[in-house]
């Protein structure tokens, strides 16, 4: 049995208490001591045994390993934790730094590139009274077709108003 506490003798003191029970009944605890005030409670977890003192004899020695395996194993998957936990807050703290004096250097200074604003169509304008240019309305071919009718009449020599008189006096 004491050949089976070796492994967990080496990184702590064990309290190992005895009692009697009744009917031939026998109590066994194995209680781990902490070493220092923050470790891990899980580390100090006691054991109970209880059974005969033939039972004990038997079995209490694989029962023995199988808590010291499981305390140990425990113990340095609480140290690899404690590791990767360790490394990984030094590399975000790393990332923090990089990222801020990334942050304070400024910017390569570029040359503003000026936009083009659009320009906005500036509607219409209706034409003034006294505006001496054509008509904004005008027609094409309407020029050639008022100075065709004002040649026809200095051929013919009669206006609209002659002829018109030279209609109703015929009927």
């Amino acid at each position: 049995m004491f050949q089976q506490l070796v492994p967990l003798l080496r990184q702590r003191s064990v309290l190992l208490t005895v009692a009697a029970l009744q009917q031939d009944q026998i109590r066994v605890n194995v209680l781990p001591k902490k070493l220092a005030d923050g470790e891990n409670a899980a580390l100090t977890t006691p054991m109970s045994f209880i059974g005969t003192a033939a039972e004990l004899d038997a079995q209490l020695p694989d029962a023995i390993v199988s808590f010291v395996a499981s305390h140990l194993e425990l113990k340095n998957t609480l140290g690899r934790a404690k590791e990767e936990m360790a490394a990984a807050a030094k590399l975000a703290e790393e990332e923090a730094r990089n990222k801020s004096k990334a942050a304070k250097k400024p910017a390569p200074v570029a040359a503003p590139v000026k936009k083009e604003e659009p320009r906005v169509a500036e509607p219409p304008k209706a034409p003034g009274l006294f505006d001496m240019s054509a008509p904004a309305t005008s027609v094409a071919g309407d020029d050639d077709s008022e100075s065709e009718i004002l040649d026809e009449i200095a051929e013919d020599g009669e206006t609209d108003d002659e002829k018109e008189q030279e209609l109703l006096a015929a009927s």
